[in-house]
Protein backbone atom coordinates (compact mmCIF):
# COMPACT_ATOMS: atom_id res chain seq x y z
CA UNK A 1 0.00 0.00 0.00
CA UNK A 2 1.52 3.62 -0.97
CA UNK A 3 0.25 6.02 0.97
CA UNK A 4 1.20 10.00 0.65
CA UNK A 5 4.09 10.54 2.73
CA UNK A 6 1.27 13.12 4.98
CA UNK A 7 -0.68 10.46 5.69
CA UNK A 8 2.36 7.92 6.89
CA UNK A 9 3.70 10.76 9.25
CA UNK A 10 0.18 11.05 10.66
CA UNK A 11 -0.41 7.19 10.72
CA UNK A 12 3.37 6.77 12.40
CA UNK A 13 2.53 10.08 14.37
CA UNK A 14 -0.92 7.92 15.97
CA UNK A 15 1.04 4.80 16.73
CA UNK A 16 3.02 7.03 19.16
CA UNK A 17 0.90 8.95 20.44
CA UNK A 18 -1.10 5.84 21.41
CA UNK A 19 -0.53 4.72 25.46
CA UNK A 20 0.33 0.86 25.63
CA UNK A 21 -1.38 -1.07 28.49
CA UNK A 22 0.35 -1.26 31.70
CA UNK A 23 -0.10 -3.75 33.72
CA UNK A 24 1.80 -6.70 36.14
CA UNK A 25 2.85 -10.00 34.57
CA UNK A 26 3.77 -13.56 35.86
CA UNK A 27 5.41 -16.43 34.82
CA UNK A 28 4.77 -19.41 36.61
CA UNK A 29 6.90 -22.65 36.80
CA UNK A 30 3.90 -25.20 36.90
CA UNK A 31 6.13 -28.02 37.87
CA UNK A 32 7.22 -26.48 41.21
CA UNK A 33 4.47 -23.33 41.79
CA UNK A 34 7.40 -20.70 41.76
CA UNK A 35 6.25 -17.46 40.06
CA UNK A 36 8.69 -14.36 38.38
CA UNK A 37 6.34 -11.44 38.92
CA UNK A 38 7.41 -7.83 37.40
CA UNK A 39 5.60 -4.96 35.97
CA UNK A 40 6.02 -2.49 32.95
CA UNK A 41 4.28 0.41 31.79
CA UNK A 42 3.83 -1.98 28.49
CA UNK A 43 3.39 -5.01 29.56
CA UNK A 44 2.67 -7.09 26.64
CA UNK A 45 6.49 -6.31 25.27
CA UNK A 46 7.86 -6.69 28.26
CA UNK A 47 6.01 -10.30 29.06
CA UNK A 48 7.59 -11.06 25.22
CA UNK A 49 10.82 -9.89 26.20
CA UNK A 50 11.27 -11.86 29.51
CA UNK A 51 9.92 -14.99 27.21
CA UNK A 52 12.71 -13.82 24.82
CA UNK A 53 15.09 -13.80 26.88
CA UNK A 54 14.73 -17.06 28.34
CA UNK A 55 14.56 -19.29 25.37
CA UNK A 56 17.92 -16.88 24.34
CA UNK A 57 19.43 -18.61 27.84
CA UNK A 58 19.80 -14.64 29.05
CA UNK A 59 17.20 -13.63 31.31
CA UNK A 60 18.57 -11.20 34.38
CA UNK A 61 16.63 -13.44 37.15
CA UNK A 62 19.36 -16.53 37.46
CA UNK A 63 16.82 -18.77 39.44
CA UNK A 64 14.49 -18.72 37.08
CA UNK A 65 16.72 -19.19 34.35
CA UNK A 66 18.22 -22.20 36.02
CA UNK A 67 14.89 -23.34 36.59
CA UNK A 68 14.08 -22.75 32.83
CA UNK A 69 16.88 -25.07 31.28
CA UNK A 70 16.04 -27.48 33.79
CA UNK A 71 12.39 -28.04 33.30
CA UNK A 72 12.35 -26.74 29.80
CA UNK A 73 9.55 -23.89 28.77
CA UNK A 74 6.69 -26.48 28.38
CA UNK A 75 6.52 -26.17 31.95
CA UNK A 76 6.07 -22.10 32.11
CA UNK A 77 3.10 -20.27 31.86
CA UNK A 78 3.45 -16.56 31.00
CA UNK A 79 0.14 -14.79 31.89
CA UNK A 80 -1.06 -10.51 32.60
CA UNK A 81 -2.29 -10.36 35.76
CA UNK A 82 -3.43 -6.74 35.94
CA UNK A 83 -3.33 -3.57 33.91
CA UNK A 84 -3.72 -0.39 34.90
CA UNK A 85 -6.78 1.59 35.17
CA UNK A 86 -6.00 4.63 33.01
CA UNK A 87 -7.33 7.59 34.10
CA UNK A 88 -8.41 10.98 32.28
CA UNK A 89 -7.41 13.36 35.51
CA UNK A 90 -4.67 15.08 34.69
CA UNK A 91 -2.49 14.34 38.24
CA UNK A 92 -3.13 10.30 36.97
CA UNK A 93 1.14 8.98 37.50
CA UNK A 94 0.71 5.88 35.81
CA UNK A 95 4.25 4.28 37.17
CA UNK A 96 2.64 5.46 40.36
CA UNK A 97 -0.19 3.25 40.10
CA UNK A 98 1.85 0.49 38.32
CA UNK A 99 3.83 0.43 41.65
CA UNK A 100 0.60 -0.17 43.97
CA UNK A 101 -0.58 -2.41 41.25
CA UNK A 102 2.60 -4.32 41.43
CA UNK A 103 3.08 -4.34 45.63
CA UNK A 104 -0.79 -5.59 45.93
CA UNK A 105 -0.16 -8.63 43.71
CA UNK A 106 3.38 -9.50 45.54
CA UNK A 107 1.48 -9.69 48.84
CA UNK A 108 -1.37 -11.96 47.28
CA UNK A 109 1.10 -14.15 45.40
CA UNK A 110 4.06 -14.16 47.84
CA UNK A 111 6.46 -14.64 45.02
CA UNK A 112 9.44 -14.56 47.28
CA UNK A 113 12.01 -17.00 48.74
CA UNK A 114 11.04 -20.69 48.07
CA UNK A 115 7.89 -19.85 46.93
CA UNK A 116 9.26 -16.84 43.83
CA UNK A 117 11.79 -15.99 41.93
CA UNK A 118 11.44 -12.14 42.97
CA UNK A 119 14.15 -10.80 45.74
CA UNK A 120 12.48 -9.87 49.39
Amino acid sequence: MNLPKEARRALTRTYKDTLRPAGVFAITNTLNGRIYLAGSLHVEAALSRARFELGMRAHRNKALMRDWIEHGAAHFRFEVMARVKESDDPAFDRAAELETLLALWRDELQCVGERGYNAP
